[in-house]
């Protein structure tokens, strides 16, 4: 099916989704005029890269060849430093609008990428809900969060903004790849072959990165055509720049969307990572920076929360790069957020310091700084954080996350 996406019908509510190279954005409504971004870095970002504990003595023992030269390095007061490739995220550092979260983790211990993503987007542990996080916050502002007919096209709706509150979806002009439900299709006519079936499988997980990529979707969804004044043009390989200018804008708009939800790949870096992390640092960088310009005085009352399934080993592995671990880094930006300081309750890099001799430890759970965000940002009472993270008490919200 078919509709016409007009400006008119996402004003009254509907959401959108679109993609630009390597990154996706889906778009909610709601009645607030407090913005909420989360980011969802796919495939699990080394958050010792990232931001590079280099006042930890252990740090050179256990990965020299991955440490930037620290006259390269952000330094953000004397013991963390973000890599060189995040020269707008350090500006707004400096300005007290970023808040890096060390040592974070979900609740989970898995080192899959794809039962790691389905928890960080549910934000429960284990299986059973198949709705996102994100999705039951819309649900629980006032006045009854998103009105809109549930649509779909290209890549779905992420697992973080699928449940009982209806999302919309639309591609850009020339977007041209098959719909999830199209995947699904071929996924399940495979699914008998001893050969075929798995290989399928893994091919649509490893590309997604969680098992929302193989349900069927619901039968509401239906297709969109972008309007032409909300076309995108990938200027970068990755895509996120042009993609966070475009959401900023809608974002920025009188009763435009007020929730965004970016995907962006290219985190796995088992391999050459020095080489092959900067690119993608350098495109959440500056897309956050296109964000805040295109959202103008709005990103004063807009939050971006970026979190990625779990962290990489400590040790460098020989192909010099790192594999599946545990604790990584989180980041809080936005004008009313308290930065300008590096969160982390720091477990330390020594051998008996690490997560089971090979990982960061975590210190900090991504539920109590999601929480803690959210009820900052709205105002949300403990009654409603708990029905958006189930099974939660052991993960309180954090405080003094924003200037409020």
């Amino acid at each position: 099916m078919t509709l016409a996406l007009t400006r008119r019908a996402s004003l009254l509510g509907l959401a959108t989704i679109a993609a630009a190279g390597r990154a996706r954005v889906a778009l909610a409504a709601a009645p607030t005029d407090q913005r909420f971004v989360v980011v969802l870095l796919r495939g699990a970002l080394d958050g010792m890269a990232a931001v590079v504990p280099y006042g930890d003595a252990n740090l050179i023992r256990l990965r020299a060849p991955l440490v930037p030269d620290q006259a390269q390095l952000l330094d953000l007061g004397g013991f963390f430093a973000f890599h060189p490739a995040l020269n707008n995220l350090h500006a707004l550092y400096r300005a007290n609008q970023v808040l890096p979260v060390h040592a974070i983790a979900g609740s989970y211990r898995t080192r899959s990428h794809f039962e790691a993503q389905d928890y960080l987007q549910t934000g429960i542990d284990h299986a059973g809900i198949t709705s996102g996080w994100l999705n039951r916050l819309v649900g629980e502002l006032p006045a009854g969060g998103v009105a809109g007919r549930g649509l779909a096209v290209g890549m779905g709706v992420p697992l973080l903004l699928r449940g009982s509150t209806r999302i919309a979806s639309y591609a850009p002009a020339g977007f041209a790849k098959p719909s999830p439900d199209l995947y699904a299709q071929i996924a399940a006519l495979n699914r008998p072959d001893p050969v075929f079936g798995p290989a399928i499988a893994d091919g649509l997980r490893a590309a997604r990165f969680d098992h929302a990529a193989l349900a069927i979707p619901d039968d509401t969804t239906g297709t969109l055509k972008a309007d032409a004044a909300d076309e995108t043009t990938p200027t970068h390989g990755y895509g996120f720049p042009a993609l966070a200018h475009a959401a900023g804008r809608l974002l920025a708009s009188t009763g435009g969307p007020r929730i965004a939800a970016f995907q962006l790949e290219g985190w796995d870096t088992h391999a050459n990572q020095m080489n092959l992390l900067h690119a993608p640092l350098a495109d959440l960088d500056t897309g956050i920076a296109s964000l805040r310009t295109a959202l103008g005085p709005a990103w004063a009352s807009t939050t971006v929360l970026v979190i990625t399934e779990f962290g990489r080993t400590a040790r460098i592995n020989g192909t010099h790069g790192t594999d599946h671990g545990t604790a990584t880094v989180a980041f809080l930006a936005g004008g009313n957020v308290a930065g300008g300081k590096v969160r982390a309750n720091w477990p330390g890099l020594a051998a008996t310091q690490l997560f089971e001799n090979r990982d960061l430890a975590p210190t900090a759970d991504i539920r109590s700084l999601a929480k803690g965000v959210i009820q900052a940002q709205f105002g949300l009472d403990e009654a409603s954080l708990a029905r958006i993270f189930p099974d939660s008490t052991a993960a309180p919200a954090m405080a003094g996350l924003l200037r409020v």
